[in-house]
């Protein structure tokens, strides 16, 4: 999944730099033992507990930044799909079990739609599309849910109860990430940008059950 090639890049690019840290003090010590004929038991000693400290603190820090909000809808489309993944994962223990299967699947249609979003250009209409369903509509849906009281969230309101209402709301965002996956890789781009087709989220029925 993308997410996880973005936790693989996040981590190779630690180790490298723990690498490059690691070899520099080694070239140190070289240097060092050579200019003064060795550097001793306490010599090697010190270099080893430095090497060993700058691999701790480099492959600790820094953690992977997680995700917001307001940074899926600034980052670029590269890594839109993945660190869209990354959020969601975060969500999944505030999510009811009915909307567990709905966000993985979820997760796959975003890893099918990533390829697609390497072939759009950030002015490109479709990219707007593309960044309202995915770093607007699915945040919105799945923060207005987790803003409602638990006591709340199954209780009926209009027809259904708020819970009911999130997990159509997720189905309804997944059937939309397929059909914009299957119209960028057909080129159908003004299809996309145009079409007024209006994501049937029902927060306002869910946040008035909040207040």
């Amino acid at each position: 999944m993308k997410s996880r090639a973005l936790r693989r890049a996040h981590f190779y690019g630690k180790l490298a730099r723990a690498g490059i840290a690691v070899g520099a003090l080694l070239i140190g010590a070289g240097i060092i033992g050579a200019i003064i004929d060795g550097i001793g038991f306490w010599g090697v000693m010190i270099t080893g507990a430095l090497g060993a400290a700058a691999i701790y603190a480099l492959m600790r820090y820094p953690e992977m930044p997680m995700p917001t909000v307001e940074t899926l809808r600034q980052t670029d489309l590269a890594t839109l799909a993945g660190k869209t993944e990354i959020w969601l994962e975060a969500q999944r223990a505030a999510l009811p079990a009915p909307a567990i299967p709905v966000v993985q699947n979820i997760g796959l249609r975003l890893d099918a739609l990533a390829p697609q979003l390497q072939t759009l250009a950030e002015t490109d209409p479709a990219s707007r599309e593309v960044r309202k369903l995915v770093g607007e509509h699915l945040p919105e849906l799945i923060n207005g849910y987790r803003r409602i009281p638990e006591t709340l969230r199954r209780q009926d309101n209009g027809g259904k109860t708020p819970e009911q209402q999130l997990v159509d709301g997720l189905k309804r965002i997944d059937r939309e990430i397929e059909t914009m996956t299957g119209q960028i890789a057909r080129g159908e781009l003004d299809k996309l940008a145009t079409r007024e087709r209006f994501l049937e989220i029902r927060y306002d029925g869910a946040s008035e059950t909040a207040q």
